[in-house]
């Protein structure tokens, strides 16, 4: 569900038209829908309500300060990846106890900070990370709290780029190797021993991968409590997926029955990292035309945003719905829809049907609200783009657009 919808040929975000928020605001910029965001994190948090969890949006889907703010309103947390995130999470007013830190290369000054606020809990990636964190507590004077984060080698047949629980992904520890790092943080003085953590990728439509993963780390439970290991945190990452095009993800309550199926009789808590299914469809990226153009083979609709606004058509060959703000009449073309930056591999859509447009025409890009702003750039000297949160029949500007001088910023020319 989500709350962006025509009414009488003209796209609106809540009850605010995009055409007038173009006009006034400028392109390319994200708009995000509050209502959607609020929707989509109760319906997720509410399917596990009848067990101990806490729900960490995973913030690299989508870091904006407000929506982060709201998460937090509602009961989340968040999973960081970063001491930006970590930064950004606490601007926000997340609790540090409602922090999970993930991600294969914390850096010691990372570590710190992180010991430092007291977060809730680092997820631990490799032994060599393991040993960095128990002798970063032990100067800070602090124990660290950690899960680590175990490989099942689950296929979760998905987009290799975002696939992270197989063999050859670069995260966590597989399942033999965590048995003896699991031993060797119980001997260390600094770590405290929480849980366990896996993440087997993301956009996932199929709820198999998940459950063969579950059916993998039960069996690890149950052998580090033989050890005497007790498990008080089970988290069992993201991955979710949503509908861009033709998928069919299933639904948030489906998910939940097929988990707590599987985990049935333990009595850990639960920590979940969806990000995706929470923002994907809650926002969109609004465009302008610039030009129309005729080649020899193609037809080209130009518009002002491009690859360093919206990476995941150039990344991933991704799937983004593109709508006209206002519907036409106007006959169907097969088009490529490109940006202005100067790489061939610079498309936001190639070979789409869309209404012949003009010069000046809004167009929308949909399901734009996770790995959007959070991937953009200022490839070829572009400033980034504002982000907008609707709220009924208002809207706030949660992010100025950049200007020229935000480019150079922190730059300088020495006296050579």
């Amino acid at each position: 569900m989500h709350h962006f919808r025509f009414d009488q040929d003209e796209l609106y975000c809540e009850k605010v038209p995009l055409r007038r928020l173009a006009d006034q605001v400028g392109t390319p910029c994200y708009v995000y829908s509050h209502a959607t965001l609020n929707h989509h994190f109760r319906v997720f948090d509410e399917a596990f309500s009848n067990v101990p969890h806490l729900t960490c949006f995973a913030m690299k889907a989508n870091s904006n300060l407000a929506i982060l703010n709201l998460f937090g309103s509602l009961g989340g947390g968040v999973d960081i990846v970063s001491g930006g995130e970590l930064y950004r999470a606490r601007k926000a007013g997340i609790p540090a106890d409602r922090i999970v830190y993930s991600g294969v290369g914390k850096t010691i000054q990372e570590i710190d900070y992180a010991l430092k606020e007291n977060i809730l809990m680092f997820n631990i990636e490799s032994d060599l990370e393991l040993e960095a964190i128990n002798q970063r507590a032990g100067e800070l004077g602090t124990r660290a709290r950690i899960a680590l984060r175990v490989n099942p080698d689950v296929d979760p047949k998905t987009h290799p780029y975002i696939s992270t629980g197989l063999k050859k992904n670069k995260f966590g520890i597989d399942i033999e190797g965590a048995l003896r790092s699991y031993a060797r943080a119980m001997e260390l003085e600094h770590v405290e021993v929480l849980g366990v953590d896996c993440h087997i990728g993301s956009q996932l439509t199929d709820i198999s991968p998940f459950v063969d993963a579950l059916k993998r780390l039960r069996i690890l439970i149950e052998r580090l409590e033989a050890m005497g290991i007790p498990v008080k945190y089970l988290d069992l990452g993201g991955g979710l997926g949503i509908v861009y095009d033709q998928e069919s993800p299933p639904h948030p309550h489906e998910y939940a029955d097929a988990i707590l199926r599987e985990l049935e009789g333990l009595s850990c808590t639960l920590i979940f990292e969806p990000g995706r299914v929470i923002v994907g469809n809650a926002g969109i990226l609004l465009t302008r035309v610039l030009y129309t153009k005729k080649s020899a083979s193609k037809d080209f609709v130009i518009v002002d945003a491009g690859m360093n606004d919206l990476l995941r058509p150039s990344l991933y060959g991704s799937y983004h719905q593109i709508l006209p703000v206002v519907k036409s009449d106007r006959e169907i073309q097969v088009v490529d829809v490109v940006g202005p930056i100067c790489e061939s591999g610079d498309f936001l859509a190639r070979e789409r049907g869309l209404p012949m447009v003009l010069p000046g025409d809004c167009l929308a890009v949909m399901s734009a609200g996770a790995y959007g702003f959070t991937m953009s750039s200022n490839y070829n000297s572009r400033p980034r783009s504002s982000e907008v949160l609707v709220k009924d029949d208002h809207y706030f500007v949660v992010r100025k657009r950049e200007t020229q001088e935000d480019l150079v910023r922190g730059e300088w020319i020495p006296t050579l």
